[in-house]
């Protein structure tokens, strides 16, 4: 930050030079902002406001088909609606644009009602009368360390990879962790100018166990006295380049190597800043703040050992300005808390820790609106993400994170918990691949989701043909997608573990922000209806078979079906040159058994066992893939005196069906088909929202309300369908409950990598061990 905080004129205060950004990508939507909190530390400004962002969303609606012949009618009709989106934003500055950011402010806030500003941290008061006089609003001072906690329990609650183990010299250098269900309690170590321990217990339930003096305070005023360096970036810099061996005592220069009766290494610190009371030199300027650097991080990390044991802690966050995402201090915490609870506790960091007082200040202010009863997502779109701040890495990053950073979250629709059935929540890991970890495939997927970028702009604009400016959002949506997977290249850990997933929802999130709700829909709607005129010959021609040919051609019809899907480039190719491509020419490209992965003869002993209670099937693709590969295969579960519950998207992604479109086309096939008929009049087929809007699954960020059925319906198998859902997500999730994962791999790169072909089948039945007989005993392994 401080190469950036020099170059600014500081006499004058104006926007282009202070800010590096459009100030409209800053302070977005400023004009419905309704609240606002303010963090003002020593160095750093966080803003925070609440806003409503209008945005279209697509909405289906059935045509009705019982007054005229309608044959050739489309199935429902797509319209383009405005809705009101709940969004948060914070914005984190240095201190010197302070003054700049209140005058932009103040010109565009025209629609609050807002009279007071909720304000925490120590520069609160030194601030006040500016603040009151630029936004005209009284401003209300908080408890620093409630904000700071409730501000913590959010973003751990919120977001899935918000904490972070640090690896110095690792392929990865942030290893993201699985924020457990129940994040109470933990213990936060606050190093502010000193330090606070405080033990947090429930929502509104912490107590300041400890601390100490010794602190961030301590390492700028001694390295400042030391190095006569007065900023602390610099003083970092300096330490990131020094040998504390060269000032620091050791255990072998006492001993002449280990003392081993003890335990002690030979390179072990054994008196910091101890050679320099003898040896006859001067120390440079780098390896004295090093030593310093360890000095007081080795103190602050024997604190926390001894408090998290004192209280029987394993989860140990480290936050404040010391830590302040710094790849030198967060090494040498972490080594401390390695060296002395002997690796039995993590140190854990949080990537947006600098943001923890403000979101705390804002959730005071906004606690009549109770914003903890909803789930917020990160919109990825509008986020800064972790920007790397070491002086050795990506300096053009550097220079960017050291001006603005933004987080933004949306309040979604629906409350969103744990899946009922996961055998272990708290270990459970979505993602079957890390990319950050992969440096080939992380290449890969990089290189594919760009190279796709042009498909998907051409459909974004042509599922808007009646709107003409759709060609120039379309093309500053190409701009900002391709901006992110550039950062992703340089900083792969920017949002959280970097991952297929995370590829396909930051394009999404980038898809809506510029008003492409549902880039498919026109595809989607002319796929189903089509599909719709083949489902009683398919049916028909199933009954005609014998029991077990049947169970296997509704398995390879479901196969086929899951080849219909536009995400993957290898059949949106072949879909948009041969539009006669359809159900039998898929089941001809499918691999013939024995598949990639197999184990169809386990599935098929099972049938002849009694029927399961209740199926939760989590669906993947409209057209073809729901209509006559799944339907099929629900009619059958229901037939055996199976209950099903179909789960489909709650808002679009890709070509992915979604429950308003699943509605229709179960009440149209229900008017073809008296299988599906009684069982949707008498309860036994249930449609219900996920509560995901990606073409991946996320099992512990489902809907409520999906959670209470599969509880109130015994569900005792889960079925999961198609590549993003059940491989790219899900392959190695260990459920209570018997399992099916099906797939067509739909992508060269990715089928050679794991042994196969394009169009290797993965089907994937995995009965958990408590309820496994010995015939089932083995269970695949993902080929390598």
């Amino acid at each position: 930050m401080a190469a950036e905080s020099e170059r600014v004129d500081r006499s004058s205060y104006s926007m282009d030079k202070s800010i590096t950004l459009p100030p409209n990508e800053i302070f977005r939507n400023l004009e419905n902002a309704k609240r606002f909190a303010i963090d003002i530390g020593g160095s750093l400004t966080k803003l925070a406001y609440y806003s409503t962002v209008q945005h279209k969303v697509a909405k289906v609606r059935s045509f009705d088909h019982t007054a005229k012949d309608t044959e050739n009618d489309p199935l429902y009709e797509i319209s383009m609606q405005e809705e009101i989106l709940a969004r948060l934003h914070f914005i984190k500055f240095e201190n010197a644009y302070i003054e700049t950011c209140l005058d932009f402010i103040k010109d565009h806030l025209v629609n609050t009602d807002t009279k007071v500003i909720k304000a925490t941290g120590g520069g609160a008061h030194k601030f006040k009368d500016l603040i009151e006089k630029k936004l005209k609003l009284r401003v209300d001072k908080e408890d620093e360390m409630t904000c700071l906690i409730k501000g913590c329990n959010f973003v751990l609650r919120n977001i899935p990879h918000e904490a972070f183990v640090y690896v110095k010299h690792a392929d990865s250098e942030f290893r993201f962790q699985n924020t457990h269900p129940d994040i109470f309690p933990y213990l936060l170590i606050n190093i502010g100018s000193g330090v606070s321990i405080i033990k947090v217990e429930s929502e509104d339930t912490f107590e300041r166990v400890g601390g100490s003096s010794i602190g961030g305070g301590t390492f700028w005023g001694l390295g400042a006295l030391l190095t006569k360096t007065k900023r602390f970036d610099e003083l970092l810099q300096l330490a990131s380049k020094g040998q504390h061996t060269s000032v620091d005592m050791l255990v072998k220069d006492i001993y002449g190597g280990s003392y081993g009766s003890l335990g002690l290494t030979g390179d072990l610190i054994a008196s910091s800043f101890g050679k320099s009371a003898t040896a006859d030199k001067e120390f440079s300027k780098e390896d004295m703040a090093k030593s310093l650097l360890h000095m007081i991080s080795n103190d602050i990390g024997q604190l926390a050992c001894l408090y998290a044991r004192l209280h029987n802690l394993t989860r140990v966050y480290f936050g404040g300005f010391f830590i302040r995402g710094h790849p030198v201090t967060m090494h040498t915490i972490t080594y401390s808390i390695n060296f002395f609870t002997k690796g039995e506790v993590q140190a854990l960091f949080l990537r947006h820790e600098g943001y923890l007082g403000t979101i705390g200040a804002f959730l005071k202010g906004a606690e009549e609106d109770n914003p903890n009863q909803y789930s917020w997502g990160e919109n990825y779109a509008g986020s800064s993400g972790l920007m790397s701040t070491s002086p050795d890495l990506n300096p053009m990053q550097r220079a960017r994170s050291g001006t603005f950073d933004m987080l933004e979250m949306d309040r979604l629709e629906r409350q969103l918990v744990n899946l009922p059935l996961l055998q272990d929540p708290s270990s459970y890991i979505p993602d079957t691949v890390d990319l950050s970890e992969d440096a080939l495939a992380r290449e890969y997927w990089l290189y594919c989701f760009e190279e796709a970028l042009d498909g998907v702009v051409k459909r974004a604009v042509a599922s808007q043909p009646d709107l003409p400016e759709a060609a120039e959002r379309a093309e500053k949506f190409r701009h900002k997608y391709l901006h992110k997977l550039q950062t992703l290249r340089h900083q792969p850990f920017a949002y959280g573990s970097l991952t297929v997933r995370s590829l396909l929802d930051t394009r999404e999130h980038c898809l809506n922000e510029f008003n492409f709700p549902d880039p498919y829909s026109k595809i989607k709607q002319r796929e189903n209806d089509m599909a719709l005129k083949y489902f009683q010959k398919a049916v028909k021609s199933l009954e005609e078979l014998s029991w077990e040919q049947r169970q296997f051609a509704l398995v390879r019809g479901l196969l086929a079906g899951n080849v219909f899907d536009w995400g993957a480039k290898a059949v949106s190719d072949v879909l948009e040159s041969d539009p006669e491509f359809g159900f039998e020419q898929a089941k001809r490209q499918l691999e013939e058994r024995p598949w990639l992965v197999d184990t169809y003869d386990q599935w098929l002993e099972r049938l002849k066992g009694p029927p399961h209670k209740c199926a939760l099937f989590f669906v993947d693709n409209s057209g073809i893939d729901i209509i006559l590969g799944v339907f099929p295969f629900v009619r059958e579960l229901l037939c055996r005196g199976t209950e099903v519950v179909l789960a489909s998207n709650s808002s679009p992604a890709l070509n992915d069906v979604t429950n308003n479109e699943l509605q229709i086309l179960t009440e149209r096939i229900a008017a073809m088909d008296p299988v599906i008929q009684s069982a949707v009049k008498e309860d036994r087929l249930t449609l219900v929202q996920s509560g995901s809007s990606s073409p991946c699954l996320d099992l512990s960020r489902l809907d409520k309300v999906l959670a209470g059925v599969v509880r109130e319906r015994h569900t005792d198998l889960v079925i999961i369908e198609g590549m993003g859902r059940a491989i790219h997500t899900n392959y190695y999730a260990l459920l209570s409950c018997e399992s099916l994962k099906m797939a067509v791999i739909k992508n060269s790169w990715l089928a050679d990598r794991l042994g196969g072909k394009l169009f290797s089948v993965v089907f994937k039945y995995e009965v958990p061990p408590d309820k496994k007989p010995t015939a089932l005993d083995h269970v695949p392994v993902m080929p390598s």
